[in-house]
């Protein structure tokens, strides 16, 4: 697995990539986020991890142009109580974040439960190709397309639909899609559900009607409409 890692300490950026090295990852390294933004439009990463606070660019926008360049998974690194950093950098397409100081054997157990998670863990094996109307998720290729139009959507948006698209009418609640899609290692809170239920119906949703595919049972969960 290749991986960028954005950082501007290169102590922090040095004991990082020692340790992911043992771990058979191949580990690139980028000063600010201009350097990361021209590597990332030069080479394909598996996942990318980028740091708040930088030089030069901010952190947010970095964040916010790296998904305009690619889908790969981004785990965020933020400093302590940085509320308000970590959900903005769910909303412009992170996957995760870990807070500073943290633990290395933390952030390997993300980076891995990330790369799972991409892979496809939580599709059924015998759902391929899911279609409603003109809305239809490749699960092994992890795409979707929208009346012939191919919709970009992060690792962990892909994940949500899949799993609330392969459950049609089930009500899952906030603190299950918590616990299934981010998973046992993610400490976060419901607000993460939230923002990323928010943007896929962005993406996903005609604005000018009600929800046709992601729906809300109030006062309980999200599901996904039945076929028929």
């Amino acid at each position: 697995m290749k991986v960028l890692i954005v950082d501007d300490e290169l102590l922090l950026i040095k004991g990082l990539k020692f340790s992911l090295e043992q771990d058979n990852y191949e580990v690139d390294s980028a000063l600010d986020g201009n350097e990361a933004l021209r590597k990332i439009a030069l080479t394909e990463y598996d996942i990318i991890i980028l740091d708040l606070i930088l030089p030069e660019v901010d952190g947010l926008e970095v964040c916010q142009k790296i998904r305009e360049i690619t889908n790969a998974p981004l785990l965020i690194l933020t400093a302590n109580n940085e509320d308000m950093n970590k959900i903005l950098s769910l909303e412009y397409g992170a996957d995760d974040y870990v807070t500073k100081p943290f633990n290395i054997l933390e952030l390997k157990a993300r980076l891995k439960a990330i790369l799972r998670r991409t892979k496809g863990v939580t599709q059924k094996p015998n759902e391929q190709t899911i279609i409603v109307d003109d809305f239809i998720i490749n699960a092994l290729g992890r795409k979707v397309s929208l009346h012939g139009q191919e919709i970009n959507l992060t690792a962990k948006e892909f994940d949500l639909l899949l799993l609330l698209a392969t459950n049609p009418g089930k009500v899952f609640s906030r603190e299950e899609l918590l616990e299934i899609i981010w998973g046992y290692e993610y400490f976060g809170d419901l607000r993460t559900v939230d923002v990323h239920v928010r943007r896929l119906r962005e993406k996903i949703e005609n604005k000018e009607k009600n929800y046709e595919y992601i729906l809300t049972k109030w006062g309980v969960g999200y599901y996904f409409r039945n076929k028929h």
